[in-house]
This record gives C-alpha cells, sequence and structure tokens, in this order.
C-alpha cells in the first residue's frame, strides 16, 4: 500500500512511497501529528543518487519489522536535501556541530517542536565495527523518550540554543584587498598537492571553485603559480578515473588521491561547474585538453541530462544493474580486458587496455577498471583511437543506465545556462547557446512567478512546492546575465535584475550579511545562512558576485554596495579557509579588477561587431561584463551614450562606466581585456 509520498515530486520520495513506514513528507501536519500522538519524530534527509540512501532503504525501511516499530513510536518524515537545503542545512549543522562530522542519508531525531535530540547518519542492519544497528537506535532512542523526557528536552533546547548562536555578524567589514587575496593563495599553495593536484587528500572533490579564483587571480596579477595550480589539477583530473573518458562529464568525486577511482554518481551542478571551468582554463591558455573537456563534458550534459522540457535533470546514480540482477557502483562505467576484447577483437583491445589503463588486476572491483588516460601519451592513430571510443561508447549504452533523478533544480540550472552559454560561444557551438536559452525560458515560465519568485524545483512540468532559497535565486541570475552578454538580449538582463531586487529585499540583512532563505520563508530552529561553499558556490558568494556583474551592467551603485557589504566575510574567512570559499575569492578578484565593462556597440549581424564581440568575451580580466548591440538599446545600458566610431562598430572598455577611447581594432580590444586564446 503507497503511503503518503506517492503524492510528492522529487524522485527521492517517491523511491519511498512503497515502503512500509508511514512517510510523511516535511509539513506542519507531520509535526502535529507528532504532538498529539506524544512521539518523536524521526527525520531521515538523503537524495535521489546518494548509495548509502539506498542501501539503508534496502535493508532497513523495506523491512517490515523495522517499519512497524518506526510506525508504533515515531512519526517519521522524509526529506529530499536537494529539494529542501533549508531542512538539511540546519540539521547538518547540529549534526556536525554534535558528532565532529556528517553526510547522508542523514538520520536525525526530533521533538514534536522540530528541537534535535539525537543525531547519525547511515546505520546498518546489524551491528557492525562498533556501530549499533538501526533497529538498536530505534529501541534506544524510544527508550529514553519514553523514561527520560526531561533529560531529552533539555538536551534538546541546548542544541537550538547554541544553533542560535552561529549567526555570522561579517557583512560590511569591508571588502578584501590585495592583502587577504595573497594570503588565500598562500595558504592553498600549503594544501596543495603538488604529485596529484588539487587539495588535501582523499576523498578529493574537484575544487571547481577554487580554479576559478586562481585563474581569475592570474590573470589580474600574473601569477605564473595560481595558473600551474590550476592547470595541473585540471588535467590530472581530466586524466583520471573521475573523468568519463567516453561519455564526457565528471563523478562527484575520487575515493583516493590521484583521481583514479570516482564516487560514480554524476551531478548537474559539478559538469556545469566544470564545463565553465576548463573553458576559462582554455581561454587562458589555449590548451586543447581543455577545450575538449570542456565540449564533451557540455554535450555530456545535452545528451543525457537535458528533459523534455528544456531543462537539465539533477543527477545520475552512482549504482545501475552489472547484468545479472544486482545493483553495483560503477556497473556501468568500469571494463574487464575480456570486455574489451569482447567489443573490440583482441588487437583493438590491447590498444585500449594500454591506451585506458585496463590491467588484469584492475582499479575497481572484481578486476574491472575505469577508465584513465596516461600522463604522457604516446603516438596513437587518432583515427583508430576515435573508432575505438566510439565502439566503447556504443556497447555500453547497451549496458542497463544509472538511474536518472528528473528534478530540474533552478539553482543548478542556472549554473549549466551559464556553463553552456559561454561554452557555445567560445567554440562556435550555437546548439549549446540554444540549450541554455531552452533551460532559461523554462525557468522564466515555469519557476518564476508573476511577482519574480522562484520555485526551486520542478519535475515532468509540474512546478514543485518549495520556495527558491538564496542560492537559487543567485545562481539562476548569474545564468540570465551570461546569457545577456553572450546573446546581446537584454530581456535576461531584466529577469536578472527582477531575482537580484528579490534578494536584496528578502535575503540580506541589515548589515550586508545574506541569509539562504527569504525573510517570509517557513521559519525553522534557526534561519539557515552559510558563506562557504560545499559543492557548488554558497548562495552568500554566488549572490555576491550576481549583484556584483548586474551593477556593471546597469551602473546600479544599490546593487554594487550591496555586494559589497556581502564580500565582507571573504575579507574574514579568506586567508582563513580559502579551499572553502573559492567562490567569494573569485568574486573578489572581479571587485578588485573593476570588474572591466565591455561595451561592443554595432549592428549585431555586421561581422565586425562579432569579432569585437568574440574578442570581448574571450578576455579574461576577472568577472568582466559584456554587452552588445545597436547604440543606445534600451534594454543594455552599457550601450548608452556610445556611438559608432566612423560609422564603424566599436567596442568600449570601462570600469564603473567611465570608458577609456573606444577601439575598432580587434587586437587592441584583445590586449584591453586580457584575452589569450585564439
Amino acid at each position: 500500500m503507497p503511503n503518503r509520498l506517492v503524492h510528492e515530486t522529487s524522485p527521492y520520495l517517491l523511491q519511498h512511497a512503497d515502503n512500509p513506514v508511514d512517510w510523511w513528507p516535511w509539513s506542519a501536519e507531520a509535526f502535529e501529528e507528532a504532538r498529539k500522538r506524544s512521539v518523536p519524530v524521526l527525520l531521515s534527509v538523503g537524495y535521489s543518487s546518494c548509495h548509502w540512501c539506498h542501501v539503508l532503504e534496502r535493508e532497513s525501511f523495506r523491512d517490515e519489522a523495522v517499519a512497524s516499530y518506526m510506525n508504533e513510536h515515531f512519526v517519521s518524515v522524509k526529506v529530499d536535501r536537494e529539494e529542501r537545503p533549508d531542512v538539511d542545512a540546519v540539521y547538518m549543522e547540529a549534526v556536525q556541530a554534535a558528532t565532529g562530522q556528517g553526510g547522508w542519508p542523514m538520520t536525525v531525531f526530533l521533538t514534536p517542536d522540530a528541537e534535535p535530540f539525537y543525531f547519525g547518519t547511515y546505520f546498518p542492519p546489524a551491528p557492525r565495527h562498533g556501530m549499533p544497528s538501526f533497529r538498536q537506535v530505534l529501541q534506544g532512542v524510544q527508550q529514553a523518550w519514553a523514561e527520560r523526557r526531561d533529560e531529552v528536552a533539555e538536551v534538546a533546547g541546548k542544541i537550538v540554543r547554541d544553533l542560535a548562536g552561529r549567526e555570522l555578524p561579517y557583512g560590511g567589514t569591508g571588502v578584501p584587498g590585495e592583502e587577504e587575496l595573497v594570503q588565500a593563495l598562500l595558504g592553498l599553495t600549503r594544501e596543495y598537492d603538488p604529485t596529484y593536484g588539487g587539495f588535501g587528500g582523499a576523498p578529493k572533490f574537484p575544487p571547481s571553485m577554487v580554479i576559478e579564483f586562481l585563474l581569475r587571480h592570474h590573470a589580474r596579477t600574473g601569477a605564473e603559480g595560481a595558473l600551474q595550480m590550476a592547470a595541473d589539477t585540471c588535467e590530472r583530473m581530466a586524466r583520471g578515473g573521475i573523468y568519463d573518458q567516453l561519455g564526457g562529464g565528471f563523478a562527484r568525486y575520487s575515493v583516493d588521491r590521484a583521481w583514479v577511482t570516482p564516487h560514480f554518481e554524476k551531478m548537474l551542478y559539478d559538469n556545469a561547474l566544470l564545463c565553465r571551468v576548463y573553458a576559462h582554463l582554455w581561454r587562458a591558455t589555449g590548451s586543447d585538453l581543455a577545450r575538449r573537456v570542456a565540449l564533451e563534458t557540455a554535450d555530456f550534459m545535452v545528451r543525457e541530462l537535458r528533459t523534455s522540457e528544456g531543462g537539465f535533470a539533477s543527477a545520475l546514480d552512482a549504482d545501475s544493474d552489472d547484468g545479472t540482477g544486482r545493483h553495483v557502483e560503477g556497473a556501468y562505467y568500469a571494463w574487464t580486458p575480456a570486455q574489451l576484447r569482447e567489443v573490440l577483437g583482441n588487437e583493438d583491445a590491447e590498444l585500449a587496455a594500454a591506451h585506458f589503463g585496463v590491467t588484469e588486476e584492475g582499479t575497481f572491483e572484481e578486476g574491472a577498471s575505469v577508465l584513465q588516460l596516461p600522463q604522457r601519451e604516446g603516438v596513437v592513430d587518432a583515427a583508430r583511437l576515435g573508432s575505438v571510443r566510439a565502439r566503447l561508447f556504443a556497447a555500453r549504452e547497451q549496458r542497463p543506465a544509472p538511474g536518472r533523478d528528473d528534478k530540474v533544480v533552478a539553482a543548478w540550472n542556472g549554473l549549466a545556462i551559464a556553463a553552456l552559454a559561454e561554452t557555445g560561444a567560445y567554440f562556435d557551438r550555437p546548439d549549446l547557446v540554444e540549450a541554455a536559452i531552452g533551460a532559461a525560458d523554462l525557468l522564466v515560465r515555469l519557476h518564476m512567478d508573476d511577482h519574480a519568485r522562484l520555485a526551486r524545483t520542478s519535475k515532468d512540468g509540474r512546478v514543485g512546492s518549495n520556495a527558491g532559497v538564496l542560492e537559487d535565486y543567485a545562481d539562476v541570475a548569474e545564468g540570465f546575465l551570461a546569457l545577456a552578454s553572450v546573446t546581446g538580449e537584454g530581456v535576461w538582463l531584466e529577469f536578472a535584475g527582477f531575482l537580484l531586487d528579490h534578494v536584496l529585499v528578502q535575503f540580506a540583512g541589515e548589515n550586508g550579511e545574506l541569509y539562504d532563505t527569504a525573510a517570509d520563508a517557513e521559519r525553522l530552529i534557526r534561519r539557515p545562512q552559510d558563506p562557504t561553499d560545499n559543492a557548488a558556490p554558497s548562495g552568500w558568494t554566488a549572490a555576491a558576485g550576481a549583484l556584483l556583474s548586474y551593477a556593471a551592467q546597469t551602473g546600479s551603485e544599490p546593487h554594487r554596495a550591496a555586494a559589497e557589504r556581502a564580500l565582507g566575510v571573504v575579507k574574514v574567512l579568506g586567508p582563513r579557509v580559502p579551499r572553502f570559499i573559492g567562490h567569494g575569492l573569485a568574486v573578489a578578484e572581479a571587485l578588485l579588477d573593476g570588474p572591466r565593462e565591455v561595451a561592443v556597440v554595432g549592428p549585431v549581424d555586421d561581422p565586425a561587431t562579432g569579432k569585437l564581440h568574440r574578442a570581448a568575451l574571450l578576455g579574461t580580466a576577472p568577472g568582466a561584463v559584456v554587452a552588445v548591440g545597436e547604440a543606445g538599446n534600451d534594454e543594455m545600458p552599457l550601450l548608452g551614450g556610445r556611438p559608432l566610431v566612423d560609422g564603424r562598430p566599436a567596442a568600449y572598455v570601462c570600469r564603473n562606466f567611465t570608458c577609456d577611447a573606444p577601439t575598432t581594432d580587434v587586437e587592441r580590444l584583445r590586449v584591453a581585456v586580457g584575452a589569450v586564446g585564439p
């Protein structure tokens, strides 16, 4: 008998709709039910492509005896962390404060007033390695609730008070300057892995936002060490198993230091960020590898994540059927030598094994290998190698595919829009720009209401009930601003302005600090607020970047002032924890550079305008914004008062709307904006 989750849109919640557990979605009604029955709430948080979430569901939530105990003694609430990042953030903060670690699935026991008192992540079905079983945890919590209710209430109250004292007063403390950015660079240098690239040890996550900072710092200062760290890290990742050598796109992280064995789930946000990073690396260096990876990653997103409505799905699972009915992590991606021979024949299989590092011992499970590229490739017949890759890709397409989370998340689609728009413009791929426009159209048509308020998610053309959070407004605005620069269509600038005005009214505090939820959003035990990057830019620093870009496009002083106030947190945290505020450091680089504003004035169908526009887009000046179109275009304020030069298209390079002399010469413009690539 399906439970209440059958009516939800989240694929993760729907995966639990047939459990014997009497699940509730997060709602006031669930907590009212707990009060009525005088039982605690069991909050279980995860997401669709989470491997251990699936394991817990199979082992415990499908178990009739476990479900019966849960139904008798708890009100059980299931939350998709991607749909409700605010709920996830509040209780993850409590878990990490109490245990020193966190992760998903997250299991939290709450009072009927939503106050947490006991925490955990995955619990096995039987005691293992000193870890209690899930059933033992349930019994222990129920016993404490029944026999020591006052003690439970005291613990819960203390946790809530501790969380309430964690607000960050970092707005308006002054903007980060040269000293803070140099200190941040030194801190990154100390944590850099000179052997394998990246920062820290295993598990190792793609440091997208840090790489963006390093590229911008090099562009502004010429610091070769910054560029070297960025380029070496990108090369190591691109050659490692974390990158899909056949189909493009990146897995979520590497379980080892050397980027060899990935955790195989593929997330939209990772691939959007990395697509843009590799495109920017190509822009800075002309690297053929960077160009290939940027394009293959863009093609992966369009091919495997685009939905029928034109948006982009959230993720692909790590697990898939290995052909025997077992769900195995990485089964879709890994190869044995025997499988290569079956597809390619002996001679080409030998080439593929040598080229992709496939051995009899394997690099993964059961003798299978994750495909990699050697650090120094020998002379290989390109046509033959292309044929090998195409045949392996076609054979892989016949394997059972990983499941796809079809949920469209506004923030992550914003990141994808920016990446596809820029990649399409750089590499003359109008189809990628059109894909970006399609996703932007969906967000405007379905996710934005008449008051420019955003819904966070949709699925199959049905908008979810959860309000957008700060990262949604910031990342969608960033995507729209990138589209405006690439297409010259002022409507995207206008939509970005609507969203950012909402940020100023609903998400900003009195001193410039930013909150993850709107002022009129549902009240939780604490209003979540976090300026540090996780797998994607924080809403705080993403908003600072979008506000700064919008101000550069429009000359709006309130938006620039808000960006500067928000960057106070980077002044404080940048020198201390640069790995975890990379996006904020990248925005600070743009602020120190101006950012530059480039107005390309001329008929959009004139080839001379097109050449100037391309040169402007390829500029490496940090955070530079570009406007293109006829002089006096009311939709693009940068174009106002800037005429043609001797009747010819011209480019104006400005800071704070004060411009250098205009130029009609492409090479002069390239120098002015720091363009490197062809």
